[in-house]
């Protein structure tokens, strides 16, 4: 075989780098796709990702400027390959009306006959594809604000088991706490009131921040206590006594830590800020407060007891001219009565002043009344005098109990949703006693000479979301609300204070919870930066995006692979034709006759010298005329061809 048969046609060279150069920028585009798809997350550095947060603008530029570039590649790409493709076209008989829109298309622009639909349809279709590419390289390259989450796992102190009640028991029989009556938890006071200021100012609308060791909650803190090290709070080091039931705040062991995902080598960024959602044990109460009816004897509640027991008559202003003291009872169901004593300021005829003075005695009965059980609730009986007689003869069922919450960790401050709750066991009885332990401390101390804490805070948190006076326009519903969030908030840091005490630092050897004390919490951080995350199932905003590149691309391969094929057609039949003309010794001039023209279709000049040298007679500019030329057929020949 003549070495010739291994020339290579014109425009092969040109047909190769346009289907390589088509299928890289597809390669590209999908391969960026699938990257993201596979890692699901991905951002650049931290370093990168600060820049982009602080230069948006040129952000912008920079990925519309890389997106112009692809999408002009590529439409430059597919006019190329659809000129040649059309040039190869015309040397075989095709429709002027074909040939136009070949043209079109050869020059990025689409024809509108209405007699042609399926060709108006194709060339707007292609159109449209060809104005999208920027519009979708755009949309797959931008990167995009989002969250980036990452498991978390971790242990913190389990109150609700049997090991913990006998830890619980061997605390109280260590410091001598051996029953309710105990007056040893000085440490609550504070605390315990400003929970309880905080949750009852919430029935209102009067959103609250409650600080405790360093850590600031919304609301209450629904009994938890800090997994993640950046809102833990306090990090001094407690002394010896200061752990457990002697806990005065300090640091508290957070054993919380990340989970290696599927894709190791992705590094986690750093972000500009960082949230968390964790599960996590908690504790709360349901408690519901109402009036004492006068047919409900069981209570035996009895004020009447009380008595003159200092009288100074020629005391000054600032100084204490009586004090009374008061016997407060109640059947708290152990066949006898439970009294607690109060001494409030008087005057000298033993009269409070009933607009400057307050007095809001309470009794702590541990346990459900009239039934056996003692693990499971406890009741507080109550009653208001003098500037709080608003609040009549009142019994608050309180029922603790142990919970699954949602804490949210963001913004410098925890947030929590209980998911699940379960009411307590047998084995909960020593933190029940506990529970009401301190709610008694702070039933009796929240009580001074003249006013109560707890009284006020019914008394100015109603009254400053009321109008007219407490005692003309009182709401009971609104202030039994009030009543019982403010016992639910004491409960609540209760849990709170007992899981902190005994997670300090030094609580147990080497600061590691041993496992039957121990609860299994997870969750998620969530890490705000800067990149590219996998679409949603339910939006294919990606795949929608790089659906103009894809048909660009295989419109042109399409077009590139037919004019190759025509060319080795046409190069095969020269070479064919060479050899038998060289036999009768004209090979030379018959081979350069047969060449044949580089025609542009997208070049009017080419057009009008196609037109001026051809035979083709057409008919005039008038409609049928129109409508005949474009039915009319054309074959492009060279000169000695015609």
């Amino acid at each position: 075989m003549p070495p010739a048969m291994f020339h290579v046609p014109p425009n092969f060279v040109c047909f190769t780098v346009i289907i390589h150069i088509q299928i890289i920028i597809l390669t590209f585009g999908y391969g960026f796709l699938g990257a993201v798809a596979y890692f699901e997350y991905l951002a650049p550095s931290d370093s990168v990702c600060e820049l982009m947060r602080s230069h948006p603008g040129e952000l912008t530029m920079i990925v519309t400027l890389i997106a112009t570039v692809l999408s002009v590649t590529a439409a430059t790409l597919f006019t190329l390959s659809v000129k040649e493709a059309l040039r190869h076209r015309m040397w075989k008989p095709i429709s002027l009306v074909h040939l136009s829109t070949g043209v079109a298309l050869a020059q990025g622009s689409h024809i509108f006959k209405r007699r042609y639909i399926g060709l108006t349809i194709l060339t707007l279709f292609i159109f449209g594809m060809l104005r999208l590419l920027t519009a979708g390289w755009t949309t797959l390259l931008t990167p995009n604000y989002f969250m980036w989450p990452v498991q978390l796992n971790g242990t913190e102190l389990d109150i609700t088991g049997s090991a913990f009640a006998t830890l619980l028991r061997e605390e109280f029989l260590a410091h001598g706490l051996t029953d309710i009556q105990d007056n040893a938890f000085e440490i609550l006071d504070i605390g315990g009131m400003l929970s309880g200021v905080a949750a009852a100012g919430f029935t209102f609308g009067l959103r609250g921040t409650f600080n405790f060791n360093g850590a600031k909650y919304n609301i209450s803190t629904q009994g938890i206590v800090p997994t993640i090290e950046d809102y833990s709070g306090s990090d001094g080091v407690p002394d010896a006594n200061g752990t457990r039931l002697g806990f005065s705040g300090g640091n508290v062991t957070v054993n919380t830590g990340v989970i290696p995902g599927s894709h190791r080598s992705v590094p986690i960024p750093q972000g500009f800020s960082t949230n968390y959602s964790m599960s996590q044990q908690g504790l709360t109460a349901y408690v519901n407060c109402r009036a004492i009816d006068s047919s409900q004897m069981q209570y035996l509640w009895d004020t009447s007891d009380s008595y003159l027991i200092y009288a100074n008559a020629a005391a000054s202003n600032n100084s204490i001219t009586g004090l009374r003291l008061w016997n407060i009872s109640a059947n708290c169901g152990t066949n006898s009565l439970t009294t607690y004593q109060y001494v409030t300021m008087v005057d000298a005829d033993g009269n409070a002043s009933s607009s400057g003075s307050g007095f809001l005695p309470s009794i702590v009965c541990q346990g459900p009344m009239n039934m056996n059980q003692t693990y499971t609730n406890f009741t507080i009986l109550t009653q208001g005098f003098y500037k709080y007689a608003f609040l009549k003869a009142s019994v608050c069922e309180v029922v603790p109990l142990l919970t699954t919450v949602r804490a949210d960790y963001s913004n410098e401050e925890i947030s929590s949703d209980v998911t699940s709750s379960t009411p307590f066991q047998p084995e909960n009885a020593e933190l029940l006693s506990f529970i009401a332990s301190v709610a008694r401390f702070q039933s009796m101390n929240s009580q001074g000479l003249t006013s109560s804490t707890i009284g006020d805070t019914l008394y100015s948190i109603y009254s400053s979301t009321t109008t007219g006076s407490i005692n003309n326009n009182l709401n009971d519903t609104l202030v039994y609300l009030e009543l019982e969030d403010y016992w639910r908030g004491v409960v609540e840091f209760s849990a709170t204070f007992l899981r902190s005490g005994f997670m300090a630092t030094g609580s147990f050897p080497n600061n590691v919870i041993p496992n039957n004390l121990s609860s299994q919490v997870n969750g998620t951080m969530f890490i705000s930066t800067i990149g590219w995350t996998r679409w949603a199932k339910d939006s294919p905003t990606y795949l929608l995006a790089t659906l103009p590149l894809t048909i660009i691309t295989i419109l042109t391969l399409i077009c590139a692979l037919y004019s190759i094929l025509e060319a080795w057609r046409e190069h095969k039949d020269r070479l064919k034709e060479d050899q038998e003309r060289a036999k009768h010794q004209e090979f030379a001039w018959h081979r350069r006759s047969h060449r044949r023209a580089h025609f542009d279709v997208s070049n009017t000049l080419h057009l009008i010298m196609a037109c001026a040298a051809g035979d083709l007679i057409l008919e005039d500019f008038s409609r049928h005329g129109i409508k005949e030329n474009e039915a009319a057929m054309c074959t492009m020949s060279s000169h000695h061809e015609r």
